[in-house]
């Protein structure tokens, strides 16, 4: 039965207390009747249908796009468009420092209120953020920059873990990697076009600080972003391709979901060597967006930096995406050589930053704009490629976490606790680095840092990608995570159904 997925369904019993009647879903199911599921053929695709996967995932990617994507290209220019660094920078720590606590528990926070109206409330505070930039370019009130950049973190946690989720439990095992790189390519759009705006409407602004307009618009589209979030299905309605549903509990209670948490660590506590690639996964934002960018490069120099570097994303989702599909080799094989490769572009990519970093001007006269560079320089190339592969070296990095983190589950209930720790760990470093781009390190100590560690944690994890990646995840420990919390809330009629199920004689 290592081929099966089972869902765990305990459904209502129109009382206030739970039915315990266990409802197992088999290997696969006929999709029902109704508008979801109601397939169209597209040109050159296969059917799709408003429940499936793909059309969610699509979903999914199109609010990052206007959420969290706009917001890479505001944070991409450096300073979030400001000349000032030093605000963006506070903001950004509220934003990671929070982010970090919610992080931990926002899996848990995903699993109570549903997929829908998580990624809804998550999108919200991007919308106040590039509010509270407008209101700074005519008021100067960094309070407020700073704590639309704290409830940024609240919402970030709520959104991230729950696109984490799906991105991970949706799709069928030979299929995530295409899936995960087909979200990257969507939602770096995001950036690519919030690029775009900026850089039209700044083509001739030399003051070092972007537009009202330019915050408007970027206001109006992430709003946008959390309205259509509100769109999705939640995920106990999602039928795939093959006729499986996801793995999925309803009406969990608060006591089992904060106990997952726990759960995920004690019955897989190999998760812990991921941690340092978690905590590392961020933090090159910090040198890569205002030590290079930002402090080297005027306003429209570092908004065609800015373009290049989010198509530079969508181009590693892709080339890494296909790679880690490519059906051809082993899933094992192919998770080795991610890593290997990872650990190759480490030290190419940032080893060409060095000679960037050891010939710039230092950071007591990075607001000196008669030293930044523009498009139209001599010296603008060289330093401009590198900037493209720093965000090649990005996408690569996040797809190969995310598949990752997919190949060693399949349950929607596990990868959202992984992918909680993950956004929580990850914000705390992003947290740390930004509270020392704060408190203004010279520029060449972050660069050293943020290679060491990026370095480092790639060969902390090398255990578990080597060892704990097989060719097909093992259903049953998938299932077994799932037994721990359902002793806390089910009688034991639940659970030696669904062994039943395991050993296949229901």
């Amino acid at each position: 039965m290592a081929d099966k997925e089972t869902n765990i369904v305990r459904t209502g019993s129109g009382s206030s207390a739970p039915d315990t009647t266990p409802h197992i879903e088999g290997v696969t199911t006929a999709r029902p009747e109704g508008w979801l599921y109601k397939g169209i053929k597209l040109p050159g695709c296969k059917e799709i249908w408003y429940a499936s996967p793909k059309a969610q995932l699509l979903m999914v990617s199109f609010v990052c796009f206007l959420c969290p994507g706009l917001y890479n290209a505001l944070g991409g220019l450096g300073g979030g468009g400001q000349l000032n660094l030093t605000v963006q920078a506070k903001a950004s720590t509220a934003t990671y420092a929070v982010f970090a606590v919610v992080g931990f528990f926002s899996g848990s926070f995903a699993n109570k209120l549903g997929i829908r109206i998580t990624l809804s409330l998550g999108g919200i505070g991007y919308s106040l953020y590039s509010a509270s930039f407008l209101c700074y370019n005519h008021t100067q009130n960094e309070g407020f920059v700073i704590f639309a950049g704290a409830f940024l973190g609240f919402c970030a946690g709520l959104l991230w873990t729950a696109q984490g989720a799906i991105m991970m439990s949706y799709p069928m095992e030979q299929s995530k990697g295409r899936y995960i790189s087909s979200f990257w390519v969507i939602f770096n759009a995001g950036g690519v076009i919030g690029a775009l705006i900026v850089l039209v409407q700044n083509i001739n602004n030399d003051t070092g600080t972007v537009t009202d307009g330019t915050y408007a618009a970027f206001i109006v589209l992430m709003f946008l972003g959390a309205i259509l979030a509100l769109f999705l299905v939640n995920a106990d309605k999602v039928i795939r391709e093959d006729g499986s549903k996801v793995i999925v509990m309803r009406e969990p209670t608060w006591q089992s979901e904060f106990y997952g948490l726990w759960e995920c660590i004690r019955l897989s506590p190999w998760v812990v060597y991921l941690f340092p690639m978690f905590f590392a996964s961020n933090i090159f934002y910090t040198y890569q967006q205002n030590g290079v960018n930002g402090a080297h490069f005027n306003l429209r120099a570092r908004s065609l930096n800015s373009l290049l570097y989010w198509l530079a994303q969508i181009l590693g989702a892709l080339v890494y995406g296909a790679a880690l599909d490519f059906s051809k080799v082993r899933r094992s094989v192919r998770a080795k050589a991610a890593l290997v490769t990872l650990f190759i572009l480490t030290f190419v990519i940032w080893g060409g930053g060095y000679a960037f970093e050891k010939d710039a001007p230092p950071r007591s006269l990075a607001n000196t704009l008669a030293l930044k560079i523009d498009y139209t320089d001599p010296g603008y190339i060289g330093p401009a490629f590198l900037y493209i592969f720093y965000g090649f070296y990005d996408a690569c990095w996040q797809t190969s976490i995310y598949w990752w983190m997919g190949a060693l589950s399949n349950s929607g209930r596990k990868t959202a606790n992984m992918a909680g720790f993950y956004k929580g760990i990850q914000s705390a470093g992003a947290a740390v680095f930004w509270a020392l781009d704060g408190a203004e390190v010279s520029y060449r100590i972050l660069y050293a840092v943020t290679f060491a560690l990026c370095a480092v944690s790639i060969l902390i994890a090398t255990p578990v990608i080597w060892f704990r990646i097989k060719d097909t995840t093992d259903l049953e420990e998938d299932l077994k995570f799932s037994d721990e919390t359902l002793e806390q809330v089910a009688p034991t009629a639940v659970l030696d159904e669904k062994r039943r199920v395991l050993e296949g004689t229901v």
